[in-house]
């Protein structure tokens, strides 16, 4: 198997429910980790350096969800839905036990999967991350939705949503995307259809429903909650609030970083991840991590 994201093949495989469905992997060992992706992302958008770094020790698993991409059938308009397809992805490659890493949209699939199949999930990343029904989630700000929502996808109005103003991280981002997109093979672009399918799912997810706020008190896995001090499309605080809602879970906020905090400080967030998924684990206690 390929240790180098950037070069990592896309394979298929066909699952119980119909789907093909398109995915990379690479390195070896421990229990596998499976990557969730972000509103509109597919295996493009995942930096190799990233990936790379999480790989060092255990096999990193990236797919496109149903409709994504490379993926067959029509994107589902729902996060539960989701959830249900991303675990028949799993089944498909006969994993009975796995991390799992989600990122924005893809957190939110992640706490989904922890709580309606929590023998699969051993241990849970939750990247720019907010509980459902979180007051003020319902929906971005129109200079968020603007930036990643229309048709025509600007890098530089990305750029704005993912990296802060300061040199430093602006000259991260623009990095980083170049990491994404210079590979050979490239996946399909998402669709249109994807994308209404996706902010249907996250609008749906923001509606302010205190009750819901309970249901991620179930979740039995140790969970790690990231994000960036600046990020504009879930902010800080609802990361906090998540992390104070699930028992034990630990919190990490990444300095002069927004939504893209993870690519920006991919070594550290990598180094992070890996100490918490390697670390034996004991009684929950909220604890941030220094």
């Amino acid at each position: 198997m390929t240790h180098s994201y950037a070069q990592a093949p896309i394979k298929t495989v066909s699952a119980s429910n119909g789907i093909e469905y398109a995915f990379r992997e690479v390195g070896e060992g421990g229990v596998p980790l499976v990557l969730l992706m972000h509103f509109r992302g597919n295996l493009d958008y995942w930096d190799p350096a990233l990936v790379d770094a999480l790989a060092r020790s255990r096999r990193v698993i990236a797919f496109d969800n149903t409709g994504v991409g490379g993926s067959s059938g029509t994107t589902p308009g729902t996060i539960a839905q989701m959830a249900l397809d991303a675990i028949s992805f799993t089944e498909a490659l006969e994993l009975a036990r796995v991390d799992i890493l989600g990122f924005s949209l893809g957190s939110f699939v992640a706490q989904e999967i922890a709580l309606i199949r929590p023998a699969l999930a051993r241990r849970v990343v939750l990247a720019s991350a907010a509980p459902q029904g979180a007051p003020g989630m319902h929906g971005w700000t129109k200079g968020v939705i603007d930036a990643v929502g229309e048709p025509e996808v600007v890098p530089a109005s990305v750029l704005d949503v993912f990296y802060t103003r300061s040199p430093e991280s602006r000259s991260a981002g623009e990095k980083a995307m170049g990491r994404m997109f210079s590979r050979a093979e490239l996946d399909a672009p998402t669709t249109w259809q994807t994308r209404q399918a996706q902010y249907d799912a996250v609008s749906a997810w923001g509606v302010p429903t205190f009750s819901l706020l309970e249901r991620v008190t179930a979740i039995q896995a140790p969970v790690f909650v990231a994000n960036g001090d600046s990020d504009p499309m879930i902010l800080p605080r609802y990361s906090h609030l998540l992390a104070g809602l699930i028992p034990g879970a630990e919190i990490k906020i990444y300095p002069d970083a927004a939504h893209g905090f993870l690519f920006q400080h991919h070594e550290e967030f990598a180094h992070d991840v890996a100490e918490f998924l390697d670390r034996r684990h004991t009684t929950p206690t909220t604890t941030p991590i220094a």
